[in-house]
């Protein structure tokens, strides 16, 4: 059962466990990435055969498959991954950020070009559950921003296929490549390239300790996007709230791994007691219940406090994934958000809108990241590269500054740079 704690009595984050994995998988990782690096395929194959129990043949996905797969799911399924595309493609084109010049100075010409990453690769999950919503929104940013090529790579399934809502999804969202592979040989194949996965210039997308693990161990080859940990979910609620929505939308979270954290923070003791009650009567009828059951027992909590402002206060420094405001007048709290990874307004705004539908990204920081970080955005698919230009005139008026300001560093080399243009 979920603990309520009275934060008057027990003023303290302490019932915040954010989970360290208890298993160090670098040993393990390391040798994957060494293999992949040293063998190429034959390493993808061998980890196919022996993790996913997959005889394949070929790693990457054929267009007959993709097509074969996409006809094979029902129509209102594809209606509705072309709609969520349209949501997502909306919210953002609008990050878009373009170039820019400076000229405001005769003889200077200053300014930055916004570049597309060449090739990006796209992790997804397979394991249990599938995710087509986490290709359309680590895709259609890439789309937008302009990359040249986009590749995915998933695990197969023990027939060496791939789930056809995986494929419908990557061909709506517009994904170039797709390759059988999962697990951190997937991010190995991707950070180094084999015979026949192409090296990436960064890496996104959620997956295990194991994926995780290895995309820390390739940073630096490669760009990544972030670290993900666990799903989080926190959700304000007053005592005008509907106590069944609150509990099934703790849950939504709560389904996804036994290490997920729901909390709820109220300033009503009877809309605590009345969650609690909910969650007991839903989590039996959820399919995925066991996980639901363990991530509500043991980082699960509904924390009672003084007032709204003050469940605003404990959740900047929470700094959760997705933050729900289920109050009548949620736009006035919105100024008071500091630190969330995403925030859904009002008590008709459940989490799971921007999972798969609303348009913005549902890949968040998570393990309170949110207090620097992200969300998955097109600028995470661009680099910028800077310009400067001056004539010899313009030059001349600065070279005397330049050199004072490197002497000071003890950098004469620089300062003669500047001039000896004008000896």
């Amino acid at each position: 059962m979920i603990k309520i704690i009275d934060y008057k009595q027990n003023p303290s984050l302490d019932f915040i466990k954010r989970p360290e994995d208890a298993d160090d998988v670098s040993s393990i990782v390391s040798g994957i990435i060494d293999n992949v690096r040293k063998n190429g395929d034959a390493a993808l194959y061998e980890y196919s055969k022996k993790f996913d129990k997959a005889e394949l043949t070929s790693l990457e996905v054929t267009q007959e498959e993709i097509d074969a797969a996409f006809n094979s799911v029902d129509d209102e399924y594809i209606e509705i991954l072309k709609q969520a595309k349209e949501n997502i493609f909306a919210f953002h084109k609008r990050q878009v950020n373009n170039s820019f010049v400076i000229n405001e100075k005769e003889g200077v010409v200053i300014g930055q070009k916004v570049i597309p990453l060449s090739r990006v690769g796209l992790y997804v999950p397979g394991g249990t559950a599938a995710y087509p919503s986490s290709v359309l929104m680590n895709c259609i940013p890439a789309v937008i921003a302009g990359c040249d090529e986009i590749v995915m790579t998933t695990p197969p399934s023990k027939d060496g296929t791939v789930n056809p809502v995986i494929l419908a999804a990557a061909k709506i969202a517009g994904v170039g490549r797709i390759f059988k592979v999962g697990g951190a040989q997937a991010v190995a194949a991707l950070a180094y390239g084999t015979e026949s996965v192409p090296k990436v210039d960064k890496i996104v997308g959620p997956g295990n300790r194991f994926v995780a693990q290895a995309k820390r161990m390739v940073f630096g080859q490669v760009d990544i996007d972030m670290i993900a940990g666990p799903s989080e979910i926190l959700v304000i609620a007053d005592d005008t709230c509907n106590p069944r929505f609150v509990a099934a939308d703790l849950l939504s979270q709560a389904e996804h791994d036994k290490l997920a954290s729901a909390i709820l923070l109220t300033d009503s003791k009877t809309l605590a007691s009345a969650v609690s009650e909910e969650l007991e009567k839903q989590i039996p009828l959820l399919s995925r219940q066991e996980i639901a059951r363990e991530s509500i027992d043991n980082y699960g909590a509904i924390l009672i406090v003084d007032s709204i402002n003050e469940a605003i206060r404990i959740s900047n420094e929470i700094a959760p994934e997705h933050l729900e405001l289920c109050v009548d007048n949620p736009f006035d709290l919105l100024g008071l958000v500091r630190n969330a990874g995403s925030v859904f307004l009002g008590k008709n705004c459940p989490e799971a809108l921007g999972d798969y539908f609303a348009g913005p990204n549902h890949t968040l920081p998570t393990s309170g990241t949110a207090k620097f970080s992200s969300p998955l955005s097109v600028e995470d698919f661009v680099k910028r590269t800077q310009f400067t230009y001056y004539t010899s005139d313009a030059l001349g008026e600065v070279a005397q500054k330049i050199a004072y300001f490197a002497e000071k560093e003890g950098l004469t080399a620089h300062a003669k740079s500047a001039t000896i243009r004008f000896e």
